[in-house]
């Protein structure tokens, strides 16, 4: 998830009550248009710094069972609008109850209690908010809402068809003015997790980062006993490679089990448009953690990843290679060993100098030094909240 940096999480909501009560009824109304349904995926919350907390999280399926994944994403917008036009003629198309999520409430149902954090730059707020049980109590739950890119397909349509403006201010040549669209035209991405747990609300609340700098002896003495003696499961990760979960979704696999993987979108792309294309590479081989994990020894696999990965989406969506970043983070959301690939012109999260590492540049360093990653000094953020960031305090690293 984003890691906005705006907004104060514990101000009163006074405004902002209406504003996501608007938000929430419109989501709610929209639902019923919506042929995608909801899938649910029930991730654990892994990884020391929790800025890539997999949860139970709502996410669109890419196509309807009826329709092939290949056939769907070759599709261009128009054929697929068309296409979708004909099935709701037919009344194939898909109808679920007005406003229902996976988790089995309807956004209307949600009292919201607070803002944990909002973003202005990436058009996201994240709320909690309680569902009313049949006793009467409230169950947490985290809603974060996202605007989602332009489609290019829509803006023919939305400045022909819609072209109602409320005129805000004019000073000479320049005029700025407020344009209202149909539901239709104006998608929000919604990501819910329920039941939400204090972890969740703690993860999502706005809280102050610091900057650590990890050596190798630190990494030995404080970060690595650190994980072992957490449970962090990655249960979900096996299940992918092993294709007991989401094996529709893989775009390419290399089945080696040393230096094979496979790519898979991540669940923060909605794979409506490729300008914030993100997919990532799992290695199939178990016990590489992380960058420090790495020697020479596993050169093989990163070289598969990086070039089949390139080639894999060329084919599949037609982005050069040239035009993707493709790396890795540490601190990891995951201790399990994978690569983002994502649109170079996207402002993914997780991309700044203290987190993001390229893959190529991994890999020229392991080529000078099969034990770099054990020896080098490593910078990374971690926030207030994080018990890893206790032990470094601890320790007087910080």
């Amino acid at each position: 998830m984003r890691a906005g940096n705006e907004g104060h999480p514990d101000r009163p909501l006074r405004k902002f009550d209406s504003t996501c009560a608007n938000l929430i009824a419109s989501l709610a109304f929209e639902a019923t248009s919506r042929r995608q349904r909801a899938k649910l995926s029930n991730r654990d919350s892994v990884g020391a710094n929790g800025w890539g907390l997999r949860t139970r999280t709502i996410l669109p399926l890419l196509p309807p069972p009826s329709i092939p994944l290949h056939k769907a994403m070759a599709e261009s917008p128009t054929l697929k609008r068309k296409r979708e036009e004909k099935e709701s003629k037919n009344g194939t198309a898909e109808s679920p109850k007005e406003g229902a999520t996976a988790t089995g409430f309807t956004l209307t149902d949600l009292s919201v209690r607070r803002v944990l954090r909002e973003s202005a730059r990436d058009k996201t707020i994240f709320l909690h908010g309680q569902v009313k049980s049949a006793s009467g109590d409230g169950t947490d739950a985290v809603v974060i809402l996202e605007k989602t890119p332009f489609q290019e397909e829509n803006i023919s349509e939305l400045l022909k068809k819609h072209t109602k403006l409320k005129l805000q201010m004019s000073n000479d040549i320049y005029s700025t003015y407020h344009l209202y669209l149909p539901p239709e035209l104006n998608e929000i991405k919604t990501t819910v997790v329920y039941p939400a747990t204090e972890k969740h609300l703690q993860k999502y609340l706005r809280q102050e980062v610091y900057l650590i700098q990890e050596t190798g002896a630190d990494y030995k003495t404080i970060t690595l006993p650190f994980i072992e003696s957490q449970s962090f499961s990655i249960q979900w990760v096996y299940n992918i490679l092993e294709k007991k979960a989401e094996a529709d979704r893989i775009i390419y696999e290399n089945s080696d089990p040393a230096h094979g993987f496979v790519l898979i979108p991540d669940l923060k792309w909605d794979q409506k448009q490729l300008d914030d294309l993100y997919l990532i590479a799992i290695c199939h081989c178990r016990g590489i953690k992380s960058l420090r994990d790495l020697t020479a020894e596993h050169l093989p696999l990163l070289r598969n990843i990086l070039k089949e990965g390139k080639e894999a989406i060329v084919k599949r969506f037609g982005i050069a290679g040239a035009r993707l970043r493709i790396y890795l983070h540490y601190q990891p959301s995951y201790y399990h060993l994978h690569v983002h690939f994502t649109a170079l012109s996207y402002d993914a999260p997780g991309i700044s100098v203290e987190r993001a590492h390229l893959l190529s540049d991994v890999i020229d360093n392991l080529e000078l030094d099969s034990h770099y990653y054990q020896m080098r000094t490593l910078t990374f953020a971690l926030r207030a909240d994080e018990p890893l960031l206790k032990k470094f305090q601890e320790a007087g690293r910080v």
